[in-house]
């Protein structure tokens, strides 16, 4: 019973000090938020533009495609600190390292959805495609895309979950965002910032998801998947 009450108590005393820092650090926090959710945003982009052409490319030159695979999955498995820690030297320290290393994180989940989305697209349509006289870039824009994209989606919407769980270490090297609440939490062995920058980080990644299942139902719901 007392171990029960000493754990109300500090529950109450965490909330406390939660309503505090939202009262007195709204401006601090909302820049933070601002903050990782533009580098969240740019490093999705950047990652866009390079996994979808990178992921046509295989299906078009198949006999690069594993090469072109391997490098990307190679770079995922390395922890995105330690490409932080090593891209330093060359990019130093800001946005610039963490957007590299954020973008190296994307690239795998677009560029192997990418494959597997144009892979997939049934052989009739493209024979269909090709009998009405269509060329090789409007078979591309006018059928491979818009049906290998719901599943372009599913890789965009993995690689935004992990770009912004992961932007967290982006504040460890002075690129700003909720990380920043996160490390001094940790600096100053305060649970109140550890669950404001947590939970933030949480319903930022949940949002996130909820948003792009959002936009994929009514773009995609003539597409029997």
């Amino acid at each position: 019973m007392r171990l029960n009450r000493e754990e109300i108590i500090l529950s109450s005393s965490i909330g406390v000090k939660i309503i505090d820092y939202f009262t007195n650090n709204m401006d601090t926090y909302l820049v933070s938020v601002k903050e990782h959710i533009w580098i969240s945003l740019l490093a999705l982009a950047v990652a866009i533009v390079i996994g979808v052409p990178c992921g046509y490319a295989c299906i078009k030159h198949k006999r690069y495609e594993k090469f072109i695979v391997s490098i990307f999955q190679a770079l995922r498995i390395v922890p995105s600190l330690a490409i932080l820690i090593l891209l330093i030297p060359i990019m130093g320290t800001g946005i610039k390292p963490a957007m590299a290393a954020l973008v190296l994180l994307a690239i795998p989940p677009i560029l192997m959805n990418t494959v597997t989305g144009l892979e997939q697209v049934p052989d009739f349509m493209l024979e269909t495609a090709c009998a009405i006289g269509m060329t090789e870039r409007q078979m591309l824009l006018k059928v491979k895309i818009p049906l290998a994209m719901p599943m372009i989606l599913t890789g965009i919407k993995t690689a935004m979950i992990e770009i912004i769980a992961s932007a967290t270490l982006a504040a460890k090297i002075g690129a700003g965002g909720l990380g920043g609440i996160i490390f001094t939490g940790l600096g100053l062995n305060r649970m109140d910032l550890l669950l404001v920058g947590g939970i933030s980080v949480a319903v930022l990644s949940i949002a996130a998801g909820l948003l792009l299942d959002l936009m994929e139902r009514p773009l995609f719901k003539y597409i029997k998947r």
